[in-house]
């Protein structure tokens, strides 16, 4: 095929067929902001195009010298990708697509990916626009996933490129976004409910879980809370690690006051499905259009319980507290009641984790077949649209894979960059469905390398949880769907002599916790049998037995073809690539570098989708 007829046919068909995609241009606005540093210095925008697989950023800095934007890693600065750019005194601008080969050190990459959108300089700010792949193929990029991305900005006061650290940020965001609160309506006839301990004077100790008992709003008729969002007091946020909120059965019997959720009363342990949860890092949470917590139906809950957990780690006396979470409900109905699953590994009291581990992997299963028979009535399929992640401290990442049939279906929602202090309710890109019948597995990656004693599971910060929350609906009874190894195999596998579950934990303090047992406790977890317990908003308990299966990796999708190269095991084609279009030549004060010509032309999706069909590059 010539030149020429190819390019007729990309024009003909790109005309007749646009792209689907959101095509951000130089002008678009981006729907997502937030400032990066403490003093508000430093201002980011930025919106994507999940079809085409493009992002696009805008970054504002306080400074009339060059800025920088890019991504790193939790452990080092090393290999971070960078952008900079900035305009000169004579007017013109520089930008580059770099990395940093040492803490301060940058070098312009072989592959220039980022493609500039504009770069202005006025008496107060630089602005500087620019879109870049999801992936390209440079080594030296690194990807834009939907896992939690640390974000680095920095900037100089004039235009020498230089790190300067006390002028360097990063910060924790999901990038990624399905939806914009801007997206969703906002009935006129909200009423705001708060469900708050009020006065609460924190203890001294490490951790506390505080819990009362609250009544939800009282309707004459059917109403749907459709968002909820965290009261904090100012000076206690850092204090608040999470709050939850659980239905309590219609039949319960509820006690007065505030306790420790977990302590000598066990009746402040009550209610244990989930209606909303918030922790630390996160922020308000709307739900879908057609979703909606249901309240004043004989069906609905009455009263939840209230358990907010507190970390004072510096024992600090006298500090009080009123913290809660705000609920917004309407009388304008949605499609659907929505429920809450609570998955992951029991917490309490099976759950360890070596010291000294690089890695050590925590399972915990769910089998969905006693579903119906516990509700009491037939469950329709699940339709899974948000999650929220919960480990502790040593927590690396976590995931959901549901498999049907005993073949693996998907991963429902993951994040290999997990981050502690960014814990927030998170939209699934379509709707996960859930049947009778299938396994789903949670698995929760640890890191313990400055430990040198052994972690529980347990609920204090220092202790460790292994949790995934799946927003669903339509609403059942089931609040929870957890699994914990057979421990007395697992310690018989590490050579110890125990005949009950308590004495196989308290054999894990006699292992000598070298990598090599720290491997074989790995695995002797994840081939023991795993006892699943299942519990309902009226407190049912039912137990089963299952097996770990195997966890295939998702196949990632082909990078953007550039200089350099970028395959790994999971990447779906063995070259590991998608053609992209010629760039427009340039040089480094260009105010357009390597800018697609075809993709100017046509929208970068189009394009894509063209290079797919025809299978030829330009």
């Amino acid at each position: 095929m010539t030149c020429a007829l190819l390019f007729r046919l990309l024009l003909l068909t790109a005309l007749a067929a646009p792209s689907q995609g959101k095509h951000l241009g130089p002008t678009s606005r981006l729907r997502y902001s937030r400032f990066l540093d403490p003093s508000n210095v430093i201002f980011l925008r930025w919106d994507f195009d999940l079809e085409a697989e493009i992002i696009t950023f805008e970054l504002q800095v306080r400074t009339t010298g060059w800025v920088g934007l890019g991504v790193t890693n939790r452990y080092t600065r090393v290999g971070s990708d960078l952008v900079v750019g900035g305009v000169l005194p004579d007017g013109n601008v520089y930008f580059s697509d770099q990395h940093l080969v040492d803490e301060d050190t940058l070098e312009e990459d072989g592959s220039q990916d980022a493609e500039l959108q504009g770069l202005t300089e006025d008496a107060l700010y630089t602005t500087m626009r620019f879109s870049r792949p999801f992936r390209s193929c440079d080594p030296h990029d690194q990807d834009i996933t939907s896992d939690t991305i640390k974000v680095l900005a920095t900037y100089g006061l004039d235009d020498t490129l230089k790190l300067d650290r006390d002028r360097t940020f990063i910060k924790s965001i999901f990038l990624l976004q399905i939806v914009h609160p801007d997206d969703l309506d906002v009935p006129e006839d909200t009423v705001i409910h708060d469900l708050e301990i009020t006065d609460f004077l924190i203890p001294e100790d490490d951790t506390t879980y505080a819990c009362t008992f609250l009544p939800l709003p009282v309707v004459s008729k059917k109403h749907h809370i459709f968002k909820f969002e965290p009261k904090l007091l100012e000076h206690n946020e850092t204090m608040v690690h999470h709050i939850l909120v659980y239905a309590c059965g219609n039949a319960s019997v509820l006690p007065t006051g505030i306790s420790d959720c977990y302590g000598a009363d066990p009746a402040f342990s009550l209610c244990s499905q989930v209606i909303v949860g918030w922790a630390v890092g996160g922020t308000s949470y709307q739900f879908p259009d057609d979703v909606g917590v249901s309240i004043g139906t004989p069906l609905d809950p009455q009263w939840i319980r209230l358990e907010i957990h507190y970390s004072n780690f510096h024992n600090l006396p006298g500090v009080y507290d009123s913290s809660g979470i705000r609920l917004y409900y309407t009388a304008q109905l949605r499609k659907y009641d929505m429920g809450v699953l609570q998955l992951g590994f029991f917490t309490f009291p099976i759950h360890f984790i070596p010291p000294g581990a690089e890695s050590f992997l925590s399972y915990g299963l769910c089998k969905t077949e006693k579903f119906e028979e516990m509700n009491g009535a037939p469950v329709p399929d699940i339709q899974v649209y948000g999650y929220l992640l919960h480990t502790h401290l040593a927590g690396r990442a976590l995931q959901a894979v549901q498999y049907r049939n005993g073949a693996q279906l998907r991963t429902i929602c993951k994040d290999d960059s997990y981050d502690f202090n960014l814990q927030e309710t998170r939209d699934l890109p379509y709707r996960a469905e859930i049947k009778l019948g299938d396994e789903l597995l949670v698995e929760c990656h640890y890191q313990t390398l400055d430990r040198d004693s052994l972690t529980f599971g347990g609920p204090s910060t220092i202790n460790e949880m292994c949790l995934i929350f799946l927003f669903y609906y339509p609403r059942n009874n089931i609040s929870s769907c957890m699994g914990y190894p057979d421990i007395i195999y697992v310690a018989h596998e590490l050579g110890e002599e125990v005949s009950d579950p308590m004495e196989g934990m308290m054999a894990m303090n006699n292992v000598e916790w070298t990598p090599e047992n720290i491997k074989k406790a790995e695995k002797a977890c994840k081939e023991a049998q795993q006892m699943v317990i299942i519990k309902t908003i009226d407190e049912l308990v039912e137990n089963t037995t299952g097996w770990i299966p195997e966890i295939i990796p998702t196949a990632r999708g082909p990078c953007l073809e550039s200089s350099g190269g970028k395959v790994e095991p999971q990447d779906k084609t063995p070259a590991g690539f998608r053609a992209a279009p010629v760039a427009l030549s340039g040089s480094s004060t260009a105010s357009l570098r390597h800018l697609p010509l075809v993709a100017l032309l046509f929208g970068q999706g189009a394009l894509s989708w063209l290079l797919a069909t025809l299978q030829v590059g330009v």
